[in-house]
């Protein structure tokens, strides 16, 4: 973890809502690995202690990439940051996505909204280029699609609309792709988006007999797991324990996270 002053060398309106923001941070960005997210400390959010934590979009030798839509007070003043500004970054942090081992393994990306933005470190790194399945409300909800292409991926999206792609959730073209597999075992998982998604992702992972690492979508106050307002349950050999989003995820195996029904 590496607290750098940064500056922001691009500010832009990237889709519809979206935004992308690009920092010059050469401490932070050769050190992210996929997964993670950083700290940030928005500028003119003056009554506001804590910093935003946002998952990383690109990272390399000269800095960082974030996605983000407005959402809230801390986004919203993110909006108004600007080209040659200062921003305080404390990062990387967290526990990202493993890499595959083994070459004879299929990787599937699942992304609901801009949950792909966090997988597409992964998307690049990995040695093997799969299927990468979007959902979102609509046809601007669905992001990066050539940028995943790019990189080799088959993409697969749907919407709640039917504006682009397949109508319906993720899941109406996950599933039939999972039900066309002759072996399973080859598959491995990827997930990132909103909760009840990665939950259904997940019990579909369990019931297929799938290895799936899902992103957990939780709140976030210190980033470093001290004031555990992020915790969820995982389980253990004799029932469950609190783990941190933060610190010990925020990407879990799908069998070890126990959901609150």
């Amino acid at each position: 973890m590496t607290q750098e002053k940064t500056t922001v060398t691009e500010h832009r309106i990237f889709q519809g809502d979206y935004r992308l923001l690009r920092l010059s941070a050469p401490a932070v960005g050769p050190l992210v690995q996929p997964g993670q997210f950083v700290h940030v400390r928005v500028p003119r959010l003056a009554d506001a202690v804590l910093r935003r934590p946002f998952s990383v979009f690109k990272a390399d030798s000269e800095g960082i990439a974030i996605l983000y839509k407005s959402v809230g007070k801390g986004t919203a003043a993110m909006c108004s940051v600007r080209e040659g500004e200062e921003v305080d970054l404390l990062g990387p942090l967290g526990t990202g996505f493993p890499m595959i081992g083994e070459t004879t393994k299929t990787p599937v990306l699942v992304a609901g909204g801009y949950g792909n933005a966090a997988l597409y470190l992964q998307a690049a790194k990995l040695p093997v280029k799969g299927v990468a399945f979007f959902g979102g409300r609509s046809a601007m909800d669905i992001l990066c699609v050539n940028e995943f292409k790019e990189l080799g991926w088959d993409v697969r999206v749907t919407t709640d609309d039917g504006s682009l792609g397949q109508k319906g959730l993720v899941t109406a073209a996950l599933d039939p792709w999972i039900a066309e597999q002759k072996n399973l075992k080859t598959v491995e998982l990827f997930a990132c988006g909103p909760n009840a998604m990665l939950k259904a992702v997940g019990d579909r992972a369990i019931r297929h007999g799938v290895t799936a690492w899902l992103s957990m979508d939780r709140n976030m106050a210190c980033g470093v797991g001290a004031c555990l307002t992020c915790v969820i349950k995982r389980k253990t050999a004799e029932e469950w324990e609190w783990a941190r989003c933060c610190k010990d995820g925020p990407v879990f195996e799908a069998r070890e996270i126990l959901w609150d029904e």
